[in-house]
């Protein structure tokens, strides 16, 4: 039985409106897939860039070292490529060179056959106004919750 893996980058809903979402395969060596499946990574800072090549690479996402690599260990902040369709592809460079949008990870997860997978999502970055929105329904919602949990005791 395989372990779960789920890694979240909390921050990317708070500073960031998404616009689409999309699935990728990343490609990996053989000890960076094993530092994943440890639970061992993170997307917090990342983001992804297109190559002159017009291939998709997640720059900033840290993998740490395995701890039994040896010398075969790969580097913790390498760019690591993204796999995407054609189509996918050109949609989303032309989304971001004409727009101005930004393609962010949003979560790091195993599927069922054991490959890595990425959730990518199209997003416009949130203004200071925003963000205080967003902070605000996240205390109402919290507040209600708090008050309908007194009233059922």
């Amino acid at each position: 039985m395989q372990k779960k893996v789920n890694i979240l980058n909390k921050k990317a809903r708070f500073q960031y409106e998404i616009l689409d979402k999309y699935t990728a395969g990343i490609v990996l060596t053989g000890t960076e897939i094993k530092s994943i499946r440890d639970s061992k990574a993170s997307i917090a800072e990342s983001f992804c860039e297109f190559n002159e090549q017009n291939e998709l690479f997640v720059i900033n996402m840290t993998i740490q070292e395995y701890v039994y690599g040896n010398y075969y260990n790969h580097a913790p902040k390498a760019e690591r490529k993204l796999l995407l369709n054609k189509k996918e592809l050109k949609k989303l460079e032309k989304e971001v060179t004409n727009s101005g949008l930004t393609i962010i990870p949003l979560r790091l997860f195993l599927n069922e056959k054991g490959f890595a997978k990425l959730d990518i999502a199209l997003a416009k970055g949130k203004k200071l106004y925003d963000k205080r929105e967003t902070m605000k329904d996240r205390d109402n919602k919290r507040d209600l919750a708090r008050i309908k949990k007194d009233h059922n005791n």
